[in-house]
């Protein structure tokens, strides 16, 4: 990785990433295909992780995720920042591997405040698969079935007010994920009883193969986007990081991006550089992964003057893979808040407030 191995404007760059995402061209994904090419789709609000499936697919509809982790073709879990994620089940185990790296159930604060200390753990993880062994739970039920062991009594309060952050270790290790709501209520189930599953791999074997997944949906990338992916929204340690970067030296080919030193894969670099800019018009959901994948801080995605929205759940516009403003819905008013200097460009909004109408099932009035 030493000489750039290529050349290539940002709208080049950005194009090439459009069609790696899903976005340009679309084609007839179906909800499980697109959560494998992201990697994760952030699931703290369902109509979003919907839309952010739904609008990177010809044939995908509302409801198909939500029918997709029934029948176990992808997982949820808590994942990047310590939020749920919808995850494949083939490769989301490399994530969660990452997530636990830090093995926060062995810090001195957390074994004083759950007295369970690390050589309870083991058998707490066993009592937990062992009470999901039925079919998924409320949080509620599976404290109440893990608190009629005297060893684990203790925890009743804990469960009580929701055992958010006691919980999220035993995704991070496979024991359970998120099962299908409940009376609108979150559930829990064992994960090795999906036959999709793969387990969480070795943290040696994951950390290599993160890497390689971010370059090649959200590439080109520098070392800071990685750092940021899988450093600040998991906890793989930069040190740690910096040694799986190096190790996939013969992997990864440099590019320059306007005077910026980025990362693809060796596979990817001549489609890339073949890339044409694209002027296409994508109205996408707030704290979608095209945003959140690269970063708010990201200025060649989020210009400064569009950053406070989308760090705020705004909906991007996007063109050309830049966020040019936001939208939003009430009802069947749809109103879009332009925000750059280049004029509006009206056909293609309207283009893209019909195909959001047609995902939706409405139909749309666009105001500019």
């Amino acid at each position: 990785m030493t000489s750039p191995e290529g050349t290539v404007t940002w709208a080049q760059a950005l194009a090439w990433r459009l069609n790696r995402q899903l976005l340009d061209p679309l084609g007839p994904s179906s909800a499980p295909d697109v959560v494998h090419r992201l990697g994760a789709v952030l699931s703290m609000d369902e109509s979003l992780a919907d839309l952010a499936v739904c609008t990177r697919s010809t044939t995908c509809r509302p409801g198909d995720l939500a029918q997709a982790l029934v029948d176990g073709s992808v997982i949820k879990a808590f994942a990047f920042r310590g939020s749920m994620h919808y995850l494949s089940p083939v490769d989301g185990g490399i994530y969660l591997a990452l997530r636990a790296a830090g093995r926060q159930w062995e810090l001195p604060s957390w074994v004083e405040y759950y007295r369970l200390t690390p050589e309870d753990w083991p058998a707490f993880r066993a009592a937990v698969r062992d009470a999901l062994s039925d079919g998924p739970l409320t949080i509620r039920e599976l404290g109440d079935a893990l608190t009629q062991r005297h060893a684990y009594r203790h925890l009743g309060a804990v469960f009580d007010e929701g055992a958010g952050t006691l919980i999220k270790p035993l995704t991070w290790q496979g024991d359970m994920s998120f099962g299908p709501p409940r009376d609108g209520q979150h559930t829990f189930q064992r994960l090795d009883t999906n036959p999709r599953w793969t387990g969480i791999p070795d943290l040696e074997d994951a950390g290599p193969r993160a890497v390689a997944a971010y370059l090649r949906t959200y590439g080109p990338a520098t070392t800071d986007h990685l750092h940021y992916w899988l450093g600040n929204g998991l906890s793989a340690g930069r040190k740690r990081l910096d040694r799986w970067i190096s190790g996939l030296a013969d992997r990864m080919a440099t590019v320059d991006v306007e005077g910026m030193t980025a990362y693809v894969l060796v596979e990817d670099v001549d489609s890339l550089v073949a890339a044409e800019p694209s002027d296409v018009v994508r109205f996408l959901p707030g704290h979608d992964q095209w945003v959140m994948g690269p970063g708010t801080k990201d200025v060649h995605v989020t210009p400064p003057a569009q950053r406070d929205a989308m760090t705020r759940k705004a909906n991007p516009v996007v063109a050309g893979g830049v966020v040019r403003g936001s939208w939003a819905r009430k009802g069947d008013e749809l109103t879009v808040s332009w925000r750059d200097p280049r004029p509006a460009p009206e056909k293609a909004l309207r283009q893209e407030a019909a195909r959001l109408g047609g995902i939706l099932g409405r139909d749309l009035h666009l105001s500019l």
